[in-house]
């Protein structure tokens, strides 16, 4: 999978993205990432990729002809057209299931990283083939956000995680949340493990972990139970839940 990310700070991805998890699948070759500075294909000398916008209004808008250039600099040539996302509070949100289909319909992702007041909709009209918003709350700029859907996406491809079981179970990859962890030591400030993981007894423990599952997401999300895919015998247990 490849990614390459348009941005007026691309030390920050550098800072974050390179290291860990995402930073080993990257010196693996599993992922690639280029991280595109927009200043670069500015056509003025002071390097200026902004300015007021049309019809008034506070604050700076970016132009068109800096980021188009910057998307030429890793799309022409191509005998395809990379799957291009510009990261917007006005996006549809960002969830599991758009990481996973991500990762298995594209093997090439451009992500347009907006500021100051938004980008010139010319260019979005142009290049853009989706709008995705990580929460219906205002960032200073999409790097931040564009970093997540990075991280999120990057995790299902395969191998880079150890096995798929590492991202299966996981919050909100199967509908559901994750049930409770534990580690050593076995009692801490008087609180112990829960019996049944100390037990070795396989399927009571599988059992115990899809019940958990679904009592954290009865208690925290309970409006993610609607789209869960349970069997029936759990959705008695979700009502037994909400009589008690």
């Amino acid at each position: 999978m490849k990614f390459d990310i348009l941005t007026l700070f691309p030390e920050m991805f550098e800072a974050v993205l390179d290291s860990s998890i995402i930073g080993r699948a990257k010196d693996k070759g599993l992922i690639v990432l280029n991280y595109i500075q927009i200043r670069d294909f500015a056509f003025n000398k002071y390097r200026q990729v902004d300015d007021y916008p049309y019809g008034g209004g506070a604050g700076m808008v970016m132009q068109a002809e800096p980021i188009y250039q910057a998307y030429l600099s890793v799309a022409d040539g191509l005998d395809y057209k990379p799957h291009t996302i510009y990261m917007s509070p006005q996006g549809r949100t960002f969830r599991q299931s758009k990481a996973v289909r991500l990762a298995k319909k594209y093997n090439h992702i451009v992500i347009i990283c907006g500021h100051y007041e938004g980008v010139d909709q010319r260019v979005l009209d142009e290049i853009v083939d989706e709008e995705v918003s990580i929460g219906d709350f205002v960032l200073t700029g999409g790097e931040i956000a564009a970093m997540a859907v990075v991280d999120a996406v990057s995790r299902m491809i395969p191998g880079v995680l150890k096995s798929e079981e590492a991202f299966s179970e996981e919050s909100h990859y199967c509908g559901l949340l994750e049930y409770p962890q534990y580690t050593r030591p076995e009692v801490w400030h008087g609180m112990t493990v829960p019996e049944t993981l100390m037990s070795g007894h396989h399927k009571n423990i599988t059992a115990w972990k899809r019940r958990k599952s679904i009592e954290n997401t009865f208690h925290k999300r309970r409006g993610m139970l609607a789209k869960a895919s349970l069997t029936d015998e759990e959705r008695d247990y979700v009502e037994r839940l909400k009589n008690k």
